[in-house]
């Protein structure tokens, strides 16, 4: 199979996820009113939209920094071995952490960020996950907020890549080889 010969059919549209971006900031904000700064964590690369549109609809004191990890390489299978490639730049001990992720599959990547961002004594330490596809999931973890539960499909854009490519597309389409 040529794995650069595929369509992207569309399955969530960038008017869903602009909804359902101001419906979790809603529902983050209330939960974090009483919060001094919040500090949003984004799992880089996949979620950096996702993460700058959320961030833009949150009503509280937020400050931002950045994990990058990998279990991916290029390929479209989880290797389960998460690596911390991008450390965060400042202290989370005492403070409100929420991790934005771009998806929950296996589980892995989250439940290994998640116990690391623990190590460090944070006040409270939620999640918010874009996608969920809970068919795939290895490791007992959810998030705490969810944007969307999606089938077992193979999915790009909206900052989701398949080898690099296709972060670029407003919506989330689903990978069909051709």
């Amino acid at each position: 199979m040529d794995h650069n010969s595929y369509i992207v059919e569309p399955m969530i549209s960038a008017k869903s996820i602009a909804a359902r971006c101001e419906s979790l900031a809603a529902e983050i904000s209330e939960y974090f009113k009483d919060s001094e700064q919040l500090i949003v964590v984004g799992l880089l690369r996949g979620s950096f939209v996702f993460i700058a549109d959320l961030a833009r609809e949150l009503d509280l004191p937020v400050e931002v920094d950045f994990l990058e990890t990998s279990s991916y390489g290029d390929g479209m299978e989880s290797t389960r071995e998460v690596r911390i490639l991008k450390d965060l730049r400042g202290e989370i001990a005492g403070r409100d952490v929420l991790v934005i992720e771009d998806i929950v599959d296996t589980g892995h990547t989250l439940h290994h960020v998640m116990n690391l961002l623990k190590s460090r004594e944070p006040a409270r330490l939620k999640v918010c996950a874009l996608l969920d596809k809970p068919s795939r999931r290895e490791v007992d973890i959810c998030a705490d907020w969810t944007g969307f539960e999606i089938p077992d499909e193979f999915v790009v854009g909206y900052g989701i890549d398949y080898g690099q490519r296709n972060r670029n597309l407003d919506h989330i389409g689903k990978v069909v080889f051709t």
